[in-house]
């Protein structure tokens, strides 16, 4: 029987490598379906009148997101795929060696020694934090010994997890569910 992280959705299956936050934006794109259309509200003429609100959806997991709130389309669709990016880094796994998991040149170039300094708005956040919680749940949350094989500190990796307050709740739900303590916030 394959481990299922208690997090995950029976809905979402975990599936190989790469993770779909990894991808670059033509290459996630071709397996989304992205709809265009109008909503109402404040915005201005602009916003009631042109198809500017955007809708994307990844088709082999089912998980979505939109942006609606600017007066361009162009801008609803980079913050539409920032937030689906996301939502992928949480809500889907890929299946990665517990105790190899082969460690992304990503990774490697951000990591600086022990630490890992990312801001959760910049466009590598959603691949790191994929990787970091892929291994996380292999390791059963286990966060230190992901820690030591990602190379940095557990300080470091839980404070890229805190970033994101649905990847922190899920870890911390992971963590209860295995016996485990929850990280403090």
């Amino acid at each position: 029987m394959t481990y299922r992280p208690p997090f995950v959705s029976d809905r979402f299956a975990q599936i190989p490598g790469p993770h779909p936050a990894t991808l670059d934006e033509e290459e996630l794109l071709k397996a989304c379906e992205v709809e265009i259309g109008r909503v109402s509200g404040p915005g201005g003429q602009n916003r009631n009148r042109r198809d500017t609100a955007v809708w994307i959806r990844h088709r082999p997991s089912g998980i979505d997101a939109q942006a609606t709130e600017r007066r361009s389309q162009s801008e609803n669709r980079h913050m539409a795929l920032k937030r689906l990016r996301r939502r992928l880094a949480v809500e889907l796994r890929t299946t990665v060696n517990r105790d190899r998991p082969g460690i992304s040149a990503l990774w490697k170039s951000r990591r600086q020694g022990d630490k890992m300094s990312v801001n959760p708005d910049h466009r590598d956040y959603p691949a790191l934090l994929a990787e970091a919680l892929d291994l996380v749940v292999a390791r059963r949350f286990d966060l230190a010994g992901a820690a030591g094989i990602l190379g940095i500190t557990m300080s470091q990796l839980s404070r890229l997890i805190r970033h994101d307050k649905a990847a922190f709740a899920a870890v911390n739900q992971g963590r209860v569910q295995a016996g485990l303590a929850p990280l403090r916030s």
